[in-house]
């Protein structure tokens, strides 16, 4: 792991997180997200990322900090979560077995709003335990239900687990001698915190009608479909490291099972509660992308490493040779997973495809040079200097965070107008980008072939009005590795 960790240290800002870093350059240019950005996430991404971004910066250096440092601090409170339970040595395999899958899944992961998640849910977990052994007390289910509504302004899946620790809560109240409602309200009342700040920053600067039309008119209706796999394509990478890491927490759960002792085991409790959610979580985003499974994972690591704790067979009504087998067995079966993540690791440490994208993004920047300085743009007096991508995540807004231009319209993407064609919803959404860019004309459109649900140039035949639009005031200025660029005719 250490060899991955020091490798990990050049690893490019890349794939999502130039969208996220482009958005909070926007934000600190004065936009609103969702009335002036179109995107399908939670406030509380941006506003991480416009933190970062307005703070210390957005290149590659502070992005790879960033990510280590989070990583840090979820794997010591892994470590402060599993002491009580397993131990040090077991709470420390559980961290660095979790930072191992994080290093193993390389560049394109770091900082995933999926892997942010899961430090807020172990705090949440955690509020929880420490309020179970400290016969009820109400202070840490209010740390607790912080935590957790910071993470669905991330996911708002969040809120399954923020609401079984509701459920927690009230259980150790009740076990105290104190009111259910009173653990349960804790829990509950102080969730609601942080989305109302937020949601409230948002109504104040006027994105909170937009952020509902996004939620309620495009994401659960429309985007909720689109590209669906199965929970059994989800888990496709390495089905061997995921089952040694299944049948390890099996083997943690196991002691669950056969120890119900107070004061300790509600922790193993919440760690089996938590890998229920990471399936939840999963199946219901139903992407298949890599980085959902991240909940999931984490919870497995954490109810993997209470099987290698000194009590974890202690208890078992069987023979009694079999707890030094059965702890043999565990210790097997995480070396086994170790040498299934470092094989991974070097695998994704330095992908063909990263080093193209960043190739790429440096061409686009270095071909939409020329044409943004050149005054036979078109680019009407008085207005900024704007370039339109239609893209994804191969590189187009990236070129333009580089170059610090924004787009004359709020599409940061274009996929959402390739599905539903007929919806009323998604014409109108077409309508509004081809107003856009009539209205304010770009001094270029940078198409790359590659958009999610389509690919190829020729799904530019989809949308005739952008198509029309290109032949009529537009011309192929450059035809790259992977992207076109259509400069504005001189008075067009």
């Amino acid at each position: 792991m250490a060899y991955l960790g020091w490798r990990s240290l050049g690893w490019p800002l890349i794939h999502d997180a130039p969208l996220f870093h482009y958005i909070g350059w926007l934000l600190t240019q004065g936009a609103v997200p969702y009335r002036d950005i179109f995107d399908v996430n939670m406030p509380g991404v941006y506003l991480l990322h416009w933190a970062l971004v307005a703070t210390v910066g957005a290149s590659d250096v502070v992005w790879r900090l960033f990510d280590l440092a989070w990583l840090a601090g979820t794997c010591a409170l892994v470590v402060g979560y599993l002491r009580p339970v397993a131990g040090w040595p077991a709470a420390a395999a559980g961290a660095l077995l979790f930072a191992l899958h994080h290093l193993a899944g390389g560049a394109w992961r770091a900082g995933q709003r999926d892997f942010l998640l899961c430090l807020l849910l172990l705090s949440g977990a955690s509020g929880v335990a420490r309020a179970w052994e400290g016969r009820g007390a109400l202070q840490p289910l209010w740390w607790s239900g912080l935590a957790l509504g910071a993470g669905m302004m991330i996911k708002p899946l969040a809120g399954l687990f923020w609401l079984g620790c509701a459920v927690a809560g009230a259980l150790a109240a009740r076990r105290a001698g104190r009111s259910p409602l009173a653990g349960a309200g804790a829990v509950l009342a102080s969730g609601l915190v942080v989305p109302a700040a937020v949601l409230g920053w948002l109504g104040w600067r006027g994105g909170l009608g937009p952020f509902l039309w996004v939620l309620t008119g495009y994401v659960l209706p429309l985007y909720g479909h689109v590209g669906r796999v199965s929970v059994w394509q989800a888990i496709g990478w390495h089905r061997y490291g995921w089952a040694i890491l299944g049948l390890l927490a099996a083997l943690g759960a196991a002691g669950l099972a056969a120890r119900l002792r107070p004061g300790f085991e509600i922790r193993r409790a919440l760690a089996a509660m938590g890998v229920l959610y990471g399936v939840v979580h999963l199946a219901v985003q139903g992407k298949g992308w890599e980085y959902h499974q991240y909940p999931l994972m984490f919870f497995l690591c954490v109810l993997a490493a209470t099987a290698l704790g000194p009590e974890a067979f202690a208890a078992w009504r069987w023979p009694r040779v079999l707890p030094a087998p059965g702890r043999v067995a565990a210790l097997g079966l995480l070396a086994a997973l170790v040498v299934v993540l470092d094989a991974k690791g070097l695998d994704a440490m330095d992908p063909r495809w990263i080093g193209e994208k960043e190739r790429r993004v440096s061409a686009v920047v270095r071909d939409l040079g020329p044409i943004l300085r050149d005054p036979r743009a078109g680019v009407a007096a008085g207005r900024p200097v704007t370039v339109q991508v239609m893209d994804l995540t191969e590189g187009g807004i990236h070129a333009l965070l580089r170059l610090g231009v924004r787009q004359p319209t709020r599409f940061i993407y274009d996929f959402h107008f390739s599905h539903d064609a007929t919806d009323p919803r998604i014409r109108a959404l077409r309508a509004e980008f081809v107003a856009g860019l009539e209205a304010v004309p770009p001094a270029a459109i940078v198409v790359f072939p590659y958009a999610w649900i389509t690919t190829g140039y020729e799904r530019l035949a989809a949308l005739p009005e952008i198509r029309a639009l290109l032949e009529r005031a537009y011309t192929l200025a450059v035809e790259g590795d992977g992207y076109r660029i259509y400069a504005k005719r001189a008075g067009s």
